[in-house]
């Protein structure tokens, strides 16, 4: 069985399985009969142009995707590969390894008095901040929320704030923000 062939039977059967499907129900939406589903899924099939772009219809992907290199179910991505930036004493590091449209979500690490000014985010973004150790400061528009070890604070992300670390141990928060238009 050729790479491609090995391509398209994992695809094929990965992407059948997310979707919940028989062999036999998405070869009817397919518009193939259920013997050549099989044969896809096995890598013994040789399929016409035809029979591909049918498959990766019922599929809602591109050809390309049933061909490429099958995705891998898992990747771990160790702390110090993880994105990490400073904000004067303050350590933001990022918590997704890879790009998620319209979502941020970083951990934030702040010594005893340290203090982190946000720039406003775009209209309409909310934000959610928890602290996990020691005792935190917002303050957004004029407020000041004080938040210990657990509490949760949704504000709008789209005004200017801050973050103060107000206890005598490091504080660490965790940030998650939905940007706006991404609902």
């Amino acid at each position: 069985m050729s790479q491609v062939s090995a391509n398209l039977a994992c695809n094929i059967r990965e992407l059948r399985e997310q979707l919940g499907l028989s062999q036999q129900q998405i070869a009817k939406v397919a518009q193939v009969p259920r013997p050549t589903w099989a044969n896809l899924e096995s890598g013994e099939a040789n399929p016409t142009v035809s029979v591909l772009t049918r498959v990766a219809s019922a599929l809602s992907v591109r050809i390309e995707e049933l061909l490429a290199a099958p995705k891998a179910t898992a990747r771990h991505f160790p702390a110090d590969t993880l994105p990490t930036r400073r904000r004067g004493q303050v350590v933001i590091r990022s918590l997704l390894p890879e790009p998620v449209p319209g979502l941020q979500l970083e951990r934030m690490t702040l010594p005893p008095l340290a203090q982190k000014v946000e720039t406003p985010h775009g209209k309409g973004t909310r934000e959610y901040l928890i602290c996990e150790v020691g005792e935190l400061e917002l303050s957004a528009s004029g407020n000041t929320f004080v938040l210990q070890a657990g509490d949760v604070l949704v504000f709008r992300g789209d005004q200017r704030h801050s973050y103060t670390n107000i206890g005598r141990v490091k504080a660490i928060a965790y940030s998650v923000i939905t940007l706006a238009g991404s609902e």
